[in-house]
């Protein structure tokens, strides 16, 4: 089938890769203010992953309360505001484009396709969204803490294939292989890629598809050469 839109994960993907002493300094900012040992505190965003990525621990200050109460903590309204305001401070660092994300996702704009992002995130990016470079060139997302389900939940890729106004089968998946979204993508009848590029190997990751023996891409700017048209005689890539 016809190729009309393409999906593109967040994290790791339109994003550089996040290593993990990058995730400890962003935990040792927000543990700080609430007095919590920054270890302790990595440990405790660490596990309750699954709970943020679906939302069910409500906004920012609602899920650090809970968090540090969690830990034995029971922090001021000020302490917990601080805490917040370090963590949005931080993730707004780890929103930044790849060098090549706006330049490749306006080209495939330029050639007619519909675009979506699918990404297994926490409130901060929810909150965010709407002052980012790249949400003015994506037509559709579909944030896990919106929907309270995560990758590779089945319903995430039919979703974003409905708001997109497409058939699974007509998208393109791309993403670093992070909450087995690869083989979830290709379940529901996407054509998924991994992006590896040069920084994958850092990148610190939920669930990763590490053995993924599908196909893969260098870099995003490679997605373009997946949508030019075979010559004559040949077989589809």
């Amino acid at each position: 089938m016809a190729t009309t839109a393409v999906v593109f994960d967040f994290f790791g993907t339109l994003t550089p890769s996040t290593p993990t002493h990058v995730w400890d300094d962003h935990a040792a900012r927000s543990a700080a203010p609430l007095g919590i040992p920054a270890r302790t505190w990595r440990a405790a965003l660490d596990a309750s992953f699954p709970e943020r990525a679906t939302g069910s621990l409500g906004d920012l200050a609602a899920t650090f309360r809970t968090l540090a109460r969690r830990t034995g903590a029971d922090p001021s309204e000020e302490a917990l505001a601080a805490a917040c305001a370090a963590r949005m401070a931080a993730q707004r660092e780890l929103f930044a484009p790849r060098a090549d994300a706006v330049s490749t996702l306006t080209e495939l704009r330029d050639r007619g396709l519909r675009l979506g992002v699918l990404s297994d995130c926490t409130a901060e990016l929810a909150e965010t969204w709407s002052q980012l470079p790249l949400a003015t060139l994506v037509d559709a997302r579909v944030l896990s803490c919106e929907e309270g389900r995560r990758k590779p939940d089945p319903e995430l890729f039919r979703l974003i294939a409905r708001r997109l106004d497409t058939d699974p089968r007509n998208c393109l998946y791309i993403g670093d292989g992070g909450g087995d979204e690869l083989t979830g993508a290709s379940n529901c009848g996407m054509q998924a890629y991994m992006l590896r590029a040069t920084d994958w190997t850092d990148n610190d990751a939920h669930s990763r598809e590490d053995d993924w023996a599908g196909p893969f891409l260098p870099s995003l700017t490679d997605v373009l050469s997946l949508l030019e048209p075979s010559p004559a005689g040949s077989d589809p890539a």
